[in-house]
C-alpha cells in the first residue's frame, strides 16, 4: 500500500496568500486609530456658540475700521527680520498696534507682534524667521474697538496690503 504523505499546511503559500490581506487590514487599522487619536483638533472650535455670537461685535469692529478710513501695508525684510509697514487712516492714530499673525493650520506657529506707528504712519518691527505658509493676519487698535482682517500667502506675496471694508452693511 502506497501512503500518500502529505505536507503540513503551513509549508504551503497559499494559507499564506490569504491571511495576508487581512493581516494588512489590521495594521492600517491600528495605524489609523493611533493618528486619529494621538493628535488634537487644533481646527475645532470648543465653544461655537459663544464665537457665534461674538460674530457681530467684528463686524462692528469692521465698521469702526471703514469709519476711519483704514489700511494697513506692509512687507517682511528677511535678511534684517523685520516687518516693516504703514498705517493709513482720515485721522491720527497714536496708539500702539497689535499685528497677529496666525499659522493657517498650526496654533503653536502663532505670532502676536506690537507696533507703534510714528507720526507718519510707519512702523517696524522685529520678526523671526517666518515659515513659508499662508497666515491669516489681523491688525487691531490697542482698545480693539476696530480691526483689519486678510490673509498673506508668505512668501509668494511679498507685500499685503488690507483695506478696511467701505462697502460693509450698516446695522
Amino acid at each position: 500500500m502506497n501512503a500518500i504523505v502529505e505536507a503540513p499546511w503551513y509549508t504551503h503559500r497559499w494559507p499564506w496568500l490569504l491571511m495576508m490581506g487581512p493581516a494588512f487590514v489590521a495594521v492600517a487599522g491600528i495605524a489609523t486609530c493611533y493618528v486619529a487619536f494621538s493628535g488634537q483638533d487644533a481646527l475645532v472650535v470648543g465653544d461655537y456658540y459663544k464665537q457665534g455670537k461674538a460674530i457681530n461685535q467684528d463686524l462692528r469692529r469692521d465698521r469702526a475700521a471703514a469709519a476711519l478710513g483704514l489700511s494697513v501695508e506692509f512687507h517682511y525684510d528677511a535678511a534684517q527680520g523685520q516687518l516693516r509697514g504703514h498705517v493709513g487712516s482720515s485721522k491720527p492714530l497714536d496708539e500702539t498696534l497689535s499685528v497677529r499673525l496666525q499659522h493657517a493650520t498650526q496654533p503653536s506657529r502663532d505670532m502676536v507682534l506690537l507696533a507703534r506707528p510714528d507720526a507718519n504712519g510707519d512702523f517696524s518691527v522685529p520678526l523671526p524667521m517666518l515659515e513659508r505658509s499662508r497666515w491669516q493676519v489681523l491688525v487691531e487698535g490697542q482698545k480693539r474697538d476696530w480691526r483689519l482682517e486678510g490673509s498673506w500667502l508668505w512668501p509668494a506675496d511679498r507685500q499685503v496690503a488690507i483695506r478696511a471694508d467701505l462697502g460693509a452693511p450698516a446695522d
